[in-house]
């Protein structure tokens, strides 16, 4: 995978992401400072990750999806239930054509984060780790995370394998810590 090229397809699957990142650059994970590295460099559900590192569920908003017959996409935030503040942002195309229509369904409700749901699920999955990427936030992104535009984080782009095919492509952006 080129992680530029992946970053610009998952980045382009909704609309308004014109200014979503000004930079991002590949790095490898050794160089990925603490705790972005913990958060990120691994082959876990961020949704179980972002739980434990932060000592409480996570909640996710949708902010934009859209379909195309078994694949859909969708643009998200993953909040602390607690407080309700940002945690991550994440763009997900996820193909459905691997997964039961009860495990669909919950993912199109946008009530419970994907990764709880393949969980709840127990649908087989292992995760493989793409890229990760030091970022630079646009003003979307920013506005998403609660953070200044110019600011850095880090991010990941994975592949999540449903029932041994690749049906999850994803982004996921720290909030800056």
């Amino acid at each position: 995978m080129n992680p530029t090229d992946e970053l610009r397809r998952l980045t382009s699957l909704v609309p308004g992401n014109e200014d979503l990142i000004r930079r991002a650059e590949h790095v490898s994970s050794s160089l990925v400072p603490e705790p972005y590295k913990q958060l990120l460099a691994h082959d876990q559900h961020m949704t179980v990750t972002m739980e434990k590192y932060h000592g409480c569920p996570v909640n996710v908003q949708v902010m934009q999806e859209v379909s195309d017959g078994d694949v859909y996409a969708r643009q998200i935030i993953l909040t602390r239930s607690d407080n309700g503040a940002p945690v991550q942002f994440g763009i997900v195309r996820f193909d459905f054509r691997y997964v039961p229509k009860q495990v669909r369904d919950e993912i199109e409700s946008g009530q419970i984060p994907l990764g709880r749901v393949l969980i709840t699920h127990n649908v087989l999955r292992h995760i493989d780790l793409g890229a990760i990427l030091k970022i630079t936030a646009g003003k979307v992104l920013a506005e998403a995370l609660a953070m200044d535009a110019d600011q850095q984080t880090y991010g990941r782009l994975a592949t999540i394998f449903c029932n041994r095919h690749p049906a999850v492509d994803l982004l996921e952006i720290s909030a800056p810590l």
